[in-house]
């Protein structure tokens, strides 16, 4: 199916438009530092409330879970109402919902604070994936969604950094570090507002009409079209990875290797800078190969193996030595893990302008529902095994896997599509 071209109701220059997606990689940034601020006090947290590694890995299909069921409702909203105001209403909520998990004092506590954080962050993609297909063409996406998605790695570059200054000695300082970040969600509202009109990002419903006339396939045909459930199987794979290393890279590095809690504090900052890197390098590769005389499908389909092979090397580090080659390893593996997600958004970008925020809500159910069962799994076979190896070696070959139904199945029509 090629996708239909949405009426542009912009009439900002090219600055203005890119001067927006910067401001949604800010969002992204808020978004995974009240997401991470976890996964760097995981290791104390599991001490105070005394959790096993299959209990943390419940915590976090608990926020899976719940970000399955924010896509569905935000996805849908995101399709109805303006994002601009949407935007800033689940942003302020999400914040809010990580500023409290700063005053939690026991597991039962952290799991409600963790189910509002992944219920009310699961509004962040549709809003922001509807903003750039509305803002940019079809060869301008991917890099435009590698801007979206490297915020998420910004923001995990500043949160250890942040925690590192804020945690003490004591055991239960990572709680400051839960509140100060926060807060720092409410001035991103005060940016958002000042740069985006009403005028800007009017409600979608507004833009249906013209969209039915151009005979676009229903949601229901689009649900249960091929490409649908391409893009299902490939989420499930790259989602799974993804939060794994997020969610369990730094236990891996200090119970795992050793590490201390320092070094591993400035190494997953470092990593996160390689992962955006990846992300953005992905991005910018893709648009540089579709405007040399290849398809858009073809060129997107081999960075998206590129990063799936840099991913798979991950299952290499069970037998590295602790070590410089060892981290330099899982910095690869971490710019391919990352480096997929804006590619993969592009194609979800092909499918529908009109149906955009529930393709990305529903895709988001699939892309959540494995991670959360993959999370149990994994702290389940760590406890098992005393070691996060085989797990790790499970993930680290998913997103290659993903290439597969993109490079044989995806039906790739005209470039038609590219000026969408």
């Amino acid at each position: 199916m090629t996708a239909s071209a949405d009426p542009n109701p912009l009439h900002r220059s090219a600055t203005w438009k890119w001067t927006i997606c910067g401001l949604l990689l800010l969002a992204s940034a808020i978004n995974y530092m009240d997401r991470q601020t976890l996964a760097n006090a995981a290791v104390r947290i599991t001490k105070e409330f005394r959790l096993s590694q299959e209990q943390y890995g419940h915590i976090e299909a608990v926020f899976a879970y719940s970000f399955a069921a924010g896509s569905i409702v935000f996805g849908w909203l995101a399709d109805r109402f303006s994002v601009r105001w949407l935007y800033a209403i689940v942003l302020t909520m999400w914040s809010l919902a990580g500023l409290a998990t700063g005053f939690v004092h026991n597991e039962q506590e952290l799991l409600w604070c963790r189910m509002a954080l992944g219920f009310f962050e699961a509004g962040h993609w549709p809003c922001g994936i509807r903003t750039t297909r509305a803002l940019l063409d079809a060869r301008e996406r991917s890099f435009g969604n590698s801007v979206l998605q490297s915020g998420t790695s910004v923001g995990a570059i500043i949160t250890p950094l942040i925690m590192s200054g804020l945690m003490t000695a004591e055991l239960g300082s990572w709680r400051t570090a839960f509140q100060v970040v926060g807060i720092t969600g409410f001035a991103w509202l005060i940016l958002w507002f000042a740069l985006v009109k009403k005028s800007d990002l009017p409600a979608p419903v507004r833009l249906n009409e013209a969209l039915d006339k151009d005979g676009e396939a229903s949601l229901w045909s689009l649900i249960f079209s091929r490409r649908m459930l391409i893009i299902f199987a490939v989420i499930a794979c790259i989602n799974t990875t993804w939060q794994i290393l997020r969610a369990w890279l730094p236990k891996i590095l200090q119970e795992g290797r050793g590490y201390s809690e320092a070094e591993t504090l400035w190494f997953t900052s470092a990593w996160y800078i390689a992962t955006d890197v990846g992300c953005l390098g992905a991005g910018a590769l893709a648009v540089w190969l579709g405007r040399r005389k290849m398809s858009v499908h073809a060129a997107r389909v081999i960075v998206f193996a590129g990063c799936g092979a840099l991913c798979a090397s991950c299952g290499l580090t069970p037998w590295l030595e602790h070590g410089w080659i060892l981290l330099t390893v899982f910095m690869l593996a971490g710019a391919g893990a990352l480096g997929v997600f804006p590619l993969y958004h592009a194609f979800t970008q092909d499918l529908s302008g009109r149906h955009q925020g529930k393709i990305t809500g529903i895709a988001g159910v699939v892309a959540w529902v494995l991670p959360a069962q993959a999370q149990q799994f994994f702290g389940r076979l760590a406890d098992r095994t005393h070691s996060f190896d085989q797990g790790l070696i499970l993930a680290s070959c998913l997103p290659l896997l993903a290439v597969l139904p993109l490079w044989l199945f995806w039906e790739n029509k005209s470039d038609s599509a590219t000026a969408s």
